[in-house]
């Protein structure tokens, strides 16, 4: 369980007397007013203001998987115009006119283009969003959706 520490931290602006008792209290302060190392023995560096519990290893309760960054990189197919294109970066990422038509003409010079990189959970969602865009009205013989893939960012 956690347990919300009773002083709070002074922000990087704070007064010089506000560091200056902290270092008093604390005494492994700084010059600019940060502890040492980033650290307050006990204090989670992930949850501010909160304290560590003490059976639990900070540097062990990262996980690696959650913490990798991913790409989903959007593939080139011939059944799809660069209009659907634009239309589902914008829609699906926000993505304005000009830089929906730059990455739809990596796409189609390349074959493939790395349109997100972001967590797992980020781009895992946004991959089902392109599947799920359904078919090109433009192009009579498209069937589908346009295909991308997650793969980790190196």
């Amino acid at each position: 369980m956690m347990r919300a520490v009773t002083h709070a931290m002074p922000s990087r602006a704070g007064s010089a007397e506000a560091r200056s008792r902290l270092r008093r209290s604390r005494g492994v302060v700084t010059a600019c007013g940060w502890p040492h190392n980033g650290r307050v023995a006990g204090v989670s560096p992930h949850l501010p203001g909160r304290v560590a519990s003490p059976d639990r290893n900070d540097e062990q309760a990262s996980d690696p998987v959650l913490d990798r960054r991913y790409h989903l990189v959007l593939l080139d197919d011939d059944d799809h115009s660069y209009g659907y294109v634009i239309e589902l970066l914008g829609r699906v990422f926000g993505y304005g006119v000009e830089k929906s038509y730059t990455l739809a003409c990596i796409v189609d010079a390349e074959g493939r283009v790395i349109v997100e990189t972001g967590s797992h959970d980020e781009v895992d969602r946004h991959q089902r969003a392109i599947h799920a865009f359904g078919p090109d009205p433009r192009i009579p013989h498209c069937k589908g959706s346009m295909s991308a893939v997650v793969e980790p960012a190196r």
